[in-house]
């Protein structure tokens, strides 16, 4: 908790998706909220809804992580707008691209580093630096593919690597911790009928949700004992050493 009264989280994707869930749920819990965007803070209606009701501050900011260094104004911009600095981080910005080891560029790999990785590095730098009183943490949100990493996607994978290298690894004065998600939101690359039929391949034969997600970073906020961990919320697909990524399976 703040000294000064509600909790302040600073959410990085936050405006949409699966970090529009994940805003929802800190809201719920009391939370005042920094919400981060690419290019707009504007957020998605269900979670513009939630804002709206409920009884706490927010302010969406804008920064675009492919310069890393944006991410240090960021924190720097959230701190001057609520005067003071979050008490919780959530690094869930990131970028996908469809590339493999044959046809990766320097453009995919730095891209992705930058984002995935690197920007939320120097968040982290930037939270550690602020201090503060209280618990303060880090939640990281990973993949569940970083437990069995397969060659599509890779500029991605290996950012997310980097990110779970870093949680692993920690820093001092602040609890890090991660989330690992599996497929959770369909994007227009699956139907139906082959997202029911990748739920069946699961474990668990079913996939994570939203609200699943969310309230692993809720209990990752709020577990002060906990430290450098990581959370596969993914149906149990981590178990499973997929071959290729889930939009090429079950179609």
């Amino acid at each position: 908790m703040s000294v000064v009264g509600r909790p302040l989280a600073l959410v990085t994707g936050g405006c949409r998706r699966l970090g529009a869930a994940v805003a929802a749920a800190l809201a719920g819990a009391g939370y005042d909220l920094a919400l981060h965007g690419s290019h707009d803070a504007e957020p998605e209606p269900a979670l513009a809804a939630v804002l709206a009701d409920a009884d706490m501050r927010w302010h969406g900011f804008v920064a675009d992580f492919t310069d890393p260094a944006t991410a240090t104004d960021l924190f720097g911009a959230v701190a001057a707008r609520f005067g003071r600095a979050p008490d919780l981080l959530v690094n869930g910005a990131s970028v996908f691209g469809q590339d493999r080891l044959a046809d990766i560029g320097v453009d995919d790999l730095t891209g992705a580093y930058a984002v995935n990785c690197a920007a939320a590095v120097l968040l982290v730098q930037a939270f550690v630096a602020a201090g503060g009183a209280g618990d303060r943490s880090v939640v990281n949100i990973l993949d569940q593919r970083i437990a069995h990493p397969h060659p599509d996607q890779l500029s991605y994978t290996l950012a997310k690597l980097g990110l779970a290298g870093l949680t692993r690894i920690g820093a001092a004065g602040i609890r890090m911790n991660g989330v690992a998600p599996g497929l959770t939101l369909a994007t227009d690359d699956y139907d139906s009928g082959q997202m029911a039929r990748l739920a069946a391949m699961m474990p668990l034969q079913r996939l994570s949700m939203p609200d699943d997600i969310a309230a692993a970073v809720l209990f990752c906020a709020g577990a002060t004992e906990m430290d450098r961990q990581i959370l596969f919320v993914d149906g149990g697909a981590h178990l499973v050493p997929f071959e290729r990524d889930f939009m090429h399976l079950a179609g």
